[in-house]
């Protein structure tokens, strides 16, 4: 199942799927992912839920949600946090960009031109931060852990009959950790917009240089 010219941690394969159906996919290797990532499909339980899966040195990360999987094929050396951020930030792309139904009714492979362009970005996106994402993921984790405890405590004091403003002081205290995540979640789209942008221009003034030699080079040959 190796990857023509894989290299180590790397993110190889990615799609999304509307129960068992693929309506945009993304891979440059060549390699059966795909068959084994559509057998899986059919065996992913039901409900909202994050799933790995090992095989042959690749981990085949799962991310359901509201009846869509998004599937990201990587080499085991990738590790975890990479293959689940780049999950969480095409979820939420793929949500933002057809939330009017179009995925609803998209048959197989229909969205790939479309969304297909995304899903490369952020895999390469992904490869080339890790430290970032690393981060952000921690900070994701804190916050669970957080909220984990506060609903906890939350319990407990209404058991023991608290007074409400105890209750009001410690839900702030969650509010500042949810915005501080946002924040740097936010940052990190910006960061991904700047650097597309950069290349885009980098590519336009590239192609302008080109154009200005071959008509300076053909008013020259005229004037000789």
């Amino acid at each position: 199942m190796a990857a023509q010219g894989e290299e180590g941690g790397r993110l190889i394969y990615a799609m999304v799927a509307r129960g068992t159906v693929v309506v945009a996919e993304q891979t440059a290797y060549t390699g059966n992912f795909r068959d084994i990532a559509a057998q899986c499909l059919q065996k992913l339980p039901a409900g909202d839920n994050r799933f790995t899966y090992t095989c042959d040195g690749h981990t085949f990360t799962f991310l359901i949600h509201h009846g869509y999987a998004y599937c990201v094929v990587a080499s085991e050396s990738a590790g975890r946090e990479i293959p689940l951020a780049f999950l969480d930030n095409i979820k939420d792309e793929f949500v933002r960009r057809y939330a009017g139904g179009k995925a609803d009714t998209a048959a197989a492979n229909s969205l790939t031109r479309d969304f297909g362009p995304k899903l490369k970005e952020q895999m390469q996106y992904c490869m080339d931060h890790p430290e970032e994402l690393s981060r952000l993921s921690k900070v994701k984790v804190q916050v669970s852990e957080v909220k984990g405890i506060m609903l906890d405590n939350i319990d407990k004091a209404i058991d023991r009959g608290e007074h409400i403003d105890v209750l009001v002081s410690r839900t702030e205290q969650l509010h500042d950790q949810a915005a501080d995540f946002r924040t740097q979640g936010t940052r990190v789209r910006r960061r991904m917009w700047y650097q597309n942008m950069k290349a885009r221009l980098i590519v336009g003034g590239i192609v302008v240089a080109v154009v200005l030699i071959v008509v300076l080079t053909a008013c020259h040959d005229r004037c000789h």
